[in-house]
Order: structure tokens, then sequence, then C-alpha cells
């Protein structure tokens, strides 16, 4: 199998474009990928500070690494959970990740800043794990990038797609409408941009096995039984049999959402009464969830 641009011996193969190419062309058509989304949604410049959302698995480390590449200015943050024999090994490879790379990362404990582990502040608040993870992770990541112009997530194109899935079957038109490559920012609220999401995990896994990146192969144990699994192997099994529906699914809709979702206004936010985080209540979810946390432990 030959490369499809050089002719060289082809190492990869992307059957939703339907191509062959070697390393090097691969590695080059995904950093200009990137840089297209980038400049496309005018999510940052070489100028400003970005700060990446480092997890220590294949998504993140992959976006950290190409912006690197591409010559923009980062700083890694890691947020360990405390999860029973997973949290420790992402900080881990974090850690190495950003060793290995001369590079600067920021390493924030879940109980500094919540006073218990993400599983046990599930069980104080009766909620599914992931949803105080998200909320938890969106608090910490929002406040630890004051001084960035913009916060990077690893969200590549098989999350968006079937978030957009889930999001559709469950008709959630405040999701669907908040749902996009960039969040501008908004008082308190950082800008927040997703440079890989029009990347799938497939492609990702050819990057950070071609640059030999290490990275945590495993799913959170806690994420079982999550509604954004099973989205996600529904649509998996769709790409399967009609290969490029995910990104023409995902990418129509960004394309042409004003004509599926009416816009709406925004929603008034005012500041926490706690923590001055902006929220539609008067006390934030964070602080709502933490005064529980304190109120358990008396």
């Amino acid at each position: 199998m030959k490369c499809r641009r050089c002719n060289r011996e082809a190492q990869v193969y992307l059957k939703s474009y339907n191509i062959s190419l070697c390393k090097e062309c691969f590695l080059e058509l995904f950093k200009r990928k990137v840089l297209s989304t980038i400049n496309k949604f005018s999510m940052f410049s070489f100028k400003d500070k970005i700060l990446v959302a480092v997890s220590g698995g294949k998504d993140s480390l992959c976006l950290w690494d190409v912006l690197v590449d591409l010559g923009f200015n980062t700083e890694g943050l890691h947020i360990n959970l405390e999860i029973e024999n997973h949290s420790s090994s992402l900080e881990e490879i974090a850690k190495k990740f950003a060793s290995k790379n001369n590079l600067k990362l920021r390493v924030i404990n879940i109980k500094d800043v919540l006073g218990v582990d993400i599983k046990k502040a599930s069980r104080i608040s009766k909620r599914e794990p992931c949803r105080i993870c998200g909320m938890v992770k969106r608090y910490v990541i929002n406040k630890e990038a004051e001084y960035f112009d913009c916060v990077v997530t690893g969200h590549n194109l098989d999350d968006e797609s079937s978030n957009l899935l889930g999001n559709i079957l469950q008709w959630k038109k405040g999701y669907l409408g908040r749902q996009a490559p960039l969040l501008e920012e908004y008082g308190s609220l950082r800008k927040k941009a997703k440079p890989l999401c029009f990347i799938s995990e497939l492609e990702i896994l050819y990057y950070v096995s071609l640059k030999n990146i290490d990275y945590f192969p495993y799913v959170c144990p806690l994420s079982k039984g999550a509604s954004s699994l099973f989205y996600k192997n529904i649509i998996n099994q769709i790409e399967y049999r009609m290969p490029g529906t995910k990104l023409r699914f995902y990418k129509g809709f960004i394309e042409d959402k004003e004509v599926y979702i009416k816009k709406e206004s925004k929603l008034e936010l005012i500041p926490c009464q706690r923590c001055g985080y902006l929220t539609v209540n008067k006390i934030c979810n964070f602080c709502k969830l933490k005064e529980k946390v304190e109120a358990s432990s008396k």
C-alpha cells in the first residue's frame, strides 16, 4: 500500500477519507487540519497564552503535542480526581510527558479544592460520578485559567458527534445551542476551544503511535454505564457501515446550526454569592456540592 501523496510506503489508512498515507504525510496533514480548525473559528493566536487541560489520556496529550509542534505558547493543567487504581497513573504519565518535552504542568488535587475524592463527592451528592466530575473539572479549570487567554480541551470528533447524537435524541435544546468548537469568553468564564473537534479518535491513535507518545489507555472505572459511552457505541456502528458519517453529521450541524436550532437569548448569569463564579442561581453547583461535603464531615 502506497502513500497517496508521495508514493512512499503507507503506514496509515483512513477509511472515512479512503486515503493511505506514510508517517510524514499523515503527521503533516494532521497538523494542518488542527491549525485550519484553530484559524477557522479564531480560537487563539500565537501571541496568546493557552492552558491545556491534560488528563494523561491520548486525546489531551496529542493536543498538547501538536500545539507545541505548531509553535503555540502553552501550559498544562492536570486535575487528580483521586480515583483508586486510575488517577495516580494518569498524573504520572502527564508529568512524564511534560518533563520529556520541557513543558510546564500544574497539578491540582481534587481533595485540595473539594475536600473529598470524586467518588465520595458522587455519593454525597447522590449524582452520577460523570456529572459531578464534569462540573468540578469545569469549575477548577476556569479558576486556574484566570491569567490565560484560552482554555483548550482534547474533545475529538467521536466525542462531539456522539454528544450531538445524544442531545438530538433527547432534544436538549440548551445543550445543542451551546455545542460548538469555541465558546467565547463571558465575564469571568474563560474562552474555551476544542481544536481536535474534527479529528477522529482513530486519527489520534495513529498520531500518538507514530510519535511514540505514552498515554494511559484505560477507561475511567466510574464511567461504567454512562450514556455517553452508549451513544458513542451507536455512532461507531453507523460509521462502520457508512464511513465519514461522524464528520458529515457534526460538521453539517456546526455549519448550519442556526437552521436547526432557534437562537435563544443568553441566560442571565450572576456571580455566585460564595465564590463569584458565574451561574444561573445565587449559589453555583460547585459551592452547593462543597456545602454538602462540609456538612457530611460534621
